[in-house]
């Protein structure tokens, strides 16, 4: 139950801060984009050195199922996590919701951060892609940094936060970058409650996407590492 509840935070966190970010500053402009890459990038360090000693600091479903392909988790946690991880994402996107709604903030993404195909000229492909892609990327470096095999001390927060950084800088401007299917699909739900349903209409492709990244990861994180690399050593 810790676990669950700490990936509950977690990822509520994430979509606060990061989605929240997006909705104030916009994603048009350059600052715009830093700013909201950072946003998502430097929760991920806080919550890495906040839960990660409870559950690992998952807090995006993909994450959790190249943990899954790996080894690092049963069936069993790997259901927990995710239904925790979509509801934090549901309640911290409905917070967002209220409080823009309280305080008359304009919402500058049009959808409380949802993702969306706009900067790929609407091409269901070139989202698969990009999506795939930066996930594969995002997951690899996790598996690596955690991996029993490796030792980076207390460092491993960062590496994984300042990568997250890296794939919004040249997501955002194609997708919004999602790479975690509970942020994407929070979002689109509250749109869609309020009314906007263009988020939930193409959420699939970044909750399919996210996953098919993840487990190719997984999978190449495997076979790379394989099981002589102490003997290499």
């Amino acid at each position: 139950m810790r676990k669950v509840v700490a990936e509950f935070i977690g990822t509520f966190t994430l979509v606060l801060l990061g989605c929240g970010t997006a909705m104030l500053t916009g994603c048009e402009q350059w600052g715009g984009y830093m700013l909201t890459a950072f946003a998502f990038g430097l929760t991920i360090v806080g919550m890495a050195y906040a839960v990660g000693n409870i559950s690992g600091c998952h807090i995006n479903p993909a994450v959790s199922l190249g943990c899954l392909i790996s080894g690092r988790m049963s069936v069993k946690d790997f259901i927990g996590y995710v239904i925790a991880q979509c509801v934090g994402a549901f309640a911290g996107a409905g917070v967002l919701a209220l409080l823009f709604d309280m305080s008359d903030k304009p919402d500058l993404t049009g959808g409380y951060g949802s993702n969306g195909l706009a900067g790929v000229r609407d091409s269901i492909g070139a989202g698969l892609i990009v999506e795939v892609l930066l996930t594969f990327i995002f997951v690899f470096v996790i598996l690596g940094v955690t991996s029993p095999k490796q030792s980076h001390g207390s460092f491993g927060g960062v590496v994984i936060g300042f990568t997250l950084v890296l794939v919004h800088i040249l997501g955002i401007g194609f997708t919004g970058t999602s790479v975690n299917p509970a942020r994407s699909l929070g979002p689109a739900i509250v749109a869609a409650i309020d009314g906007n349903s263009k988020p939930i209409e193409v959420v699939w492709i970044f909750v399919v996407a996210p996953f098919i990244g993840a487990a190719i990861a997984a999978i190449a994180y495997k076979i790379l590492e394989g099981k002589g690399d102490k003997e290499e050593a």
